[in-house]
């Protein structure tokens, strides 16, 4: 059975967007995985579709409202998780991806307005998570981001497996950079390591390189490589590759 992504929206017509193109849209085509979209206004019961109300306390903006969200949760024959895309859930990283291309799909709430009304994310138990610190229109562009990030993990979507092992994140690290022809360019040539033909020194370049990329831009991913003992294996890896 292919993995599923169903999401639940007041604009269904924003997917697959990009989801429709490259990897993502190849394999959706060719059923490695499966969309589907769920248009939560289906479930208002009022002849406007109303599908937020002011909020209880006063305050600026609306508030999704639980019943036809509920409605809508109950009627959407997905599968996998039930995630609410939110500015204060838990940012989504690597690992937690992986996770959730390792199962049977993911269902998506996609947040609208001032948020969701608190009891129906206790009543489902659903789980909150951010695509980062900052503020989106809704949880549209997040949801894509989301199922992007899983189906690119999917068996037979990216050709050559094993460069997933060699991204950002994959080791706890960011990439290392990337050269190309022509060799020399605007006065600036490629590392002379890189064209030695010596693969045992050029792994040891590439993964000083992204240490030092990491502990340069990213240092909180750089204290936890450090704790999981990442810098010591890295050191190892470049004594042995020293002529």
């Amino acid at each position: 059975m292919s993995w599923q992504a169903t999401v639940l929206t007041i604009f269904p017509e924003m997917l697959p967007g990009p989801l429709a193109y490259s990897l993502a849209g190849k394999a959706l085509a060719c059923g490695r995985w499966r969309l589907a979209v769920v248009d939560i206004r289906d479930y208002a019961n009022d002849p406007h579709r109303s599908v937020d109300d002011a909020p209880y306390g006063g305050g600026p903006g609306m508030v999704m409202r639980p019943d036809v969200l509920d409605a809508a949760i109950a009627g959407a024959a997905g599968v996998g998780p039930l995630i609410l895309l939110s500015p204060r859930g838990a940012r989504l990283d690597q690992p937690r991806v992986k996770e959730l291309a390792a199962g049977p799909g993911v269902r998506l709430i996609c947040g609208r307005f001032e948020g969701v009304d608190q009891r129906v994310i206790e009543a489902h138990a659903i789980e909150e998570v951010s695509v980062g610190d900052f503020i989106l229109s809704g949880g549209e562009p997040a949801a894509i981001a989301l199922i992007d990030a899983c189906v690119r993990l999917l068996p037979g979507v990216v050709g050559d497996a094993a460069a997933l092992g060699e991204e950002s994140f994959s080791e706890g690290l960011l990439e290392y950079p990337h050269y190309t022809r022509p060799r020399l360019w605007r006065e600036r040539p490629v590392p002379e390591v890189l064209v030695s033909g010596d693969h045992r020194r050029i792994r040891a370049w590439r993964r000083q390189e992204a240490e030092r990329l990491t502990r340069e831009r990213r240092p909180d991913l750089w204290n936890t490589y450090l704790t999981a003992g990442g810098a010591v294996a890295g050191s190892e890896a470049d004594r042995k590759a020293e002529p």
